[in-house]
């Protein structure tokens, strides 16, 4: 009923433009009115510009200013008004428009929209957006409403077809937040929140560590219902096939009545976590792990973009710390030792590639030891004719516990990848290309290996809380390829790649480096791996260059921090 009188009493009022910026400003719009009664006039007028626009000839060529912002007051005035379907006509794709707009005032039930458009950039248009969320249980019971704000963006396309300008539609479009597939939904929520605790028992919050916001979605996820809380009232993105796919977890946007925490305690160090914040602070795009080897207790996680956890759910070629596991490969084959002789060519082709190192560099007569240290490719790419197809992926699953998602860490991850290849991705896999994809949590696993001799499968919640089971390996590594794989990494440590980050870093250490080229990208990621003592860390630093130089210094002062 609330919804039809805002219907019935809505005033019209043109956009304003105001120094050149669309001021999209109509009062008191109830945007539920509309998705439920219908466009009227406005469905007929869309009819009628649509039969027009087709009978002119196609559109083509860059947008306009003029066009860019016509058409981003023509949506956000329909929207704002309530008016769906010529909201949805201003898009390219009404049907997916249509339904999440119908759903933003059903499902989400926000009202008194205000759309507010900001200078355009091209063809993207920023907009801010103001309403009132508004929720009433079973009958008789009382009503509850806050408050929404938030930013967001679109921008403006040709429409496949006929060439007019329009809004390319995405669900981000409706919130940030929303990816393609994701509803909002304001109810009594499903999951109760929960109170994570660090290791010695304080709060965790993401307003003292911002990038823990997708780690306590998903502890709230896994333990919420577990962990003895009462669920509270809110608006919620409720996620979708692909978002669930890639182990998206849902996320309160706003919270009408507060529910009752559940505890759940965690093994992040409140110290290390403060300092892995600071450190990822320094570098945009930079992503760290902090593990204890012995055990797989997760320490400390920090990404300096705090909407993805890239150092948990990352999906990155990890370059040259790959080199880590493909050398135990070489050793336990019998095709490398640390001390004897091995080819290092600037060049070396195999399956119709033709590789090399960086800055074409050689090594005469040099040995694995100083292929290693240098990071040299070919060495590597030169022992392919020699390996079958499956060995890698063998080798990651059954002693790295790597590439079978089957960790159970206690929030979403992704477990690493190394799929099966031939010929030139085969041999591509064998330094960190290819197919193969990481993040620093899982290469912060193999520097944990490496150390201790067996794998641990990284957990933030201990598995005593709910009686999970942790991920083994299959085997360990023989006393011998392990003595000379710890030799590597050390050697590397102290006078490789990784000297120089390195540097200052006191105890039983180990490192390697890596940079991943990306297609498209004007400098690769930057990637480190290394241990120290019972500490083992990783960090990628995306388009930053070597991993030595960004990277490293940030992998390095995780584990001076927690000496």
């Amino acid at each position: 009923m609330g919804s039809r009188r805002a219907a019935t009493g809505r005033r019209r009022t043109r956009p304003a433009l105001i120094g050149g910026v669309a001021a999209l400003v109509v009062g008191g719009a109830g945007v539920g009115a509309w998705a439920v009664y219908g466009g009227g006039a406005a469905a007929e007028e869309t009819a009628r510009s649509t039969a027009a626009a087709a009978r002119e000839k196609v559109k083509s060529g860059p947008l306009t200013a003029a066009e860019v912002t016509t058409t981003a007051q023509r949506f956000l005035t329909a929207w704002q008004r309530g008016d769906i379907a010529g909201a949805a006509a201003a898009t390219d794709d009404a049907e997916a428009a249509t339904a999440l707009l119908t759903g933003y005032a059903k499902d989400a039930r926000v009202t008194d929209v205000t759309l507010t458009a900001g200078t355009p950039a091209g063809a993207k248009v920023p907009f801010s957006v103001k309403g009132t969320v508004r929720y009433r249980g079973e009958a008789g019971g009382e009503e509850v409403g806050k408050p929404l704000a938030y930013d967001s963006a679109l921008t403006v396309v040709r429409r496949a077809g006929d060439g007019e300008p329009a809004v390319g539609w995405r669900a981000s479009v409706v919130h940030p937040e929303l990816k393609d597939g994701d509803r909002l939904v304001t109810g009594e929520a499903g999951t109760p929140p929960v109170k994570a605790l660090d290791r010695d028992g304080g709060e965790i919050t993401a307003a003292k560590y911002p990038s823990l916001g997708t780690v306590l979605d998903g502890l709230r996820e896994k333990y919420g219902k577990k962990a003895g809380g009462a669920a509270g009232i809110e608006l919620r993105v409720v996620r979708g096939k692909e978002s669930k796919a890639a182990k998206a977890s849902d996320k309160t946007l706003l919270e009408l009545r507060e529910g009752t925490p559940g505890t759940v305690r965690t093994t992040l160090d409140p110290a290390l976590q403060s300092a892995a914040e600071q450190q990822v602070a320094r570098k945009p795009r930079a992503s760290v792990a902090l593990l204890r080897a012995s055990t797989g207790e997760i320490l400390a996680v920090a990404n300096s973009g705090h909407g993805f956890n890239t150092a948990f759910q990352g999906s990155l070629a990890p370059g040259s710390t790959m080199k880590v596991i493909t050398s135990s490969l070489l050793i336990e084959k019998g095709l490398a030792s640390v001390d004897e002789q091995h080819p290092c060519p600037k060049y070396f082709s195999y399956g119709g590639w033709k590789f090399q190192n960086d800055d074409e560099f050689e090594i005469k007569n040099g040995t694995f030891r100083a292929s290693f240290a240098r990071s040299c490719n070919t060495a590597f790419i030169s022992q392919a004719p020699e390996l079958e197809d499956d060995d890698l992926t063998r080798q990651a699953k059954e002693v790295f516990g790597l590439s079978m998602n089957n960790w159970s860490v206690g929030v979403p991850t992704f477990d690493g990848s190394v799929p099966v290849q031939s010929a030139a991705p085969m041999a591509a896999s064998l330094i960190g290309q290819g197919g193969v994809r990481m993040n620093p949590l899982n290469m912060a696993s193999v520097s944990a290996t490496v150390r201790t001799g067996n794998f641990h499968q990284p957990y933030l919640v201990a598995p005593s809380v709910d009686g999970r089971e942790l991920a083994t390996a299959s085997r360990t590594m023989s006393a011998s390829t392990l003595g000379q794989l710890r030799r590597l990494m050390s050697y590397t440590a102290a006078y490789g790649t990784a000297a120089e980050a390195m540097a200052g870093v006191s105890g039983e250490v180990g490192a390697k480096t890596g940079s991943a080229e990306v297609d498209g990208q004007e400098k690769p990621n930057g990637w480190f791996t290394a241990y120290r003592g019972d500490l083992a860390a990783a960090g990628v630093v995306q388009q930053g260059g070597h991993g030595g130089e960004t990277a490293g210094p940030l992998v390095a002062a995780l584990l001076k921090a927690g000496g």
